[in-house]
């Protein structure tokens, strides 16, 4: 960390060009300044990153940043803010502190958090962020979480954990088993110190998966931001034996689409299924993760287009967790019959269709815009089908 990229002229010189081409920047000569113009250049990616990512770090004076891809890779706090109001009590440990998003919102929660860090640089930077931002109740540990707890025998009553996706041999990874740190191998270490544990991991883990590699699971929650699924949370409790809840949020400003379940439920689950009525219906993303695609059509009394076909409907418009559409029209698939309708500009999607969007477009000349949606889809009884329809919310 280099305390010098915090005087007044290196943070005047930031805040000046955060709108400023970084290749300008770069290429100018700047004799005011006393630091290298890479620096302050990163520092400004970085700080770029944070506008609408984190606000509260963005709007506080003299923050340090990181390179921005640990930026790209930190919670939202959106969803630190949203997971903290999971849990709450006297201590927690994050194991994996990184910036310091998540310890930041744990802070709110409980009367003191310890925040583990093994990179130096990040373990500082977290905590003159944190002096800057006034938090007190936060301990910066610059060590490997797990070596931490094994040389320990503090207990908390949480403990948080988001392994890192990139192993130093394979790459990016997918399973639990090949994050950093293992999980699944080091639970009875992590059981030793806390009751509970809650695990954060990438929202391309497989759920079925996640499910076999964890032991103890009370809870999955699926957290989607504007219909994009942003993380998945694991509740561990310690000798839980049970089936875990899935809990699946949809978060739109202050709106939360929340739809709740037994992971069981959806396993013994029969969908009805129906061709297309007076209103269509497409689950958010965060149901589409969960696979919950049976217990929808129990829960809200809609039917299912087709077992592969994630798309719903009904007669009299219901409250749903997703888009709702008004079908003005069902045809078969035909390029005749659809050109005859004269539909020259609409929101084109396929869902379980054997062609791709761009296919589509180019096939029946159809241009981006308008009101309209079709969906090109499959059936139970039609198979492939088109469907125009008009968005309702």
């Amino acid at each position: 960390m280099n305390h010098d990229l915090l005087n007044t002229v290196n943070q005047e010189f930031i805040n000046y060009n955060l709108n400023s081409d970084v290749a300008t920047i770069l290429f100018k000569k700047h004799p005011e300044l006393s630091v290298d113009v890479k620096l302050l250049v990163e520092q400004i990616e970085a700080k770029k990153k944070c506008k609408t990512k984190l606000p509260s770090w963005y709007n506080t004076k003299e923050i340090y940043y990181p390179n921005k891809l640990n930026i790209e890779q930190t919670s939202s706090e959106i969803t630190a803010k949203y997971k903290s109001n999971l849990i709450n009590g006297k201590s927690i440990i994050d194991l994996t502190g990184g910036f310091g998003v998540d310890a930041f919102y744990f802070s709110k929660r409980f009367d003191k958090v310890v925040h583990c860090e093994i990179k130096k640089d990040l373990s500082a930077i977290a905590k003159h962020n944190y002096n800057q931002m006034h938090i007190t109740n936060i301990e910066c540990i610059n060590r490997d979480g797990l070596d931490f707890l094994s040389g320990s025998n503090r207990l908390f009553d949480w403990i948080y954990v988001d392994p890192s996706r990139r192993h130093e041999h394979k790459g990016k990874v997918f399973q639990l088993s090949d994050c950093i740190p293992n999980v699944p191998d080091n639970l009875d270490l992590l059981f030793n110190h806390s009751n509970n544990i809650m695990v954060k991991t990438s929202p391309l883990l497989d759920i079925s998966q996640g499910s076999k590699e964890l032991k103890h699971v009370k809870s999955i929650q699926v957290i989607a931001v504007n219909n994009e699924v942003k993380e998945l949370l694991w509740i561990l409790k310690k000798d839980n034996q049970g089936s875990p809840n899935c809990i699946t949020v949809n978060i739109k400003g202050e709106i939360k689409q929340k739809f709740n379940y037994k992971i069981i439920e959806e396993k013994v689950s029969i969908a009805n299924y129906s061709e297309p009525l007076s209103y269509l219906y497409e689950p958010n993303a965060a149901i589409l993760k969960s696979g919950a695609f049976k217990l929808v059509s129990k829960k809200f009394s809609v039917y299912k287009l087709h077992s592969n076909t994630h798309l719903y409907t009904s007669d009299t418009l219901v409250e749903f967790p997703g888009k709702r559409f008004k079908v003005k029209k069902v045809m078969p698939y035909n390029k005749k019959l659809l050109k005859k309708e004269f539909v020259y500009s609409a929101n084109v999607a396929t869902r379980n269709f054997p062609l791709s969007v761009h296919q589509l477009r180019r096939d029946f000349k159809i241009k981006d815009g308008n009101s309209l949606f079709i969906f090109f889809t499959t059936s139970s009884i039609m198979n492939k089908v088109i469907i125009i329809c008009e968005k309702i919310d």
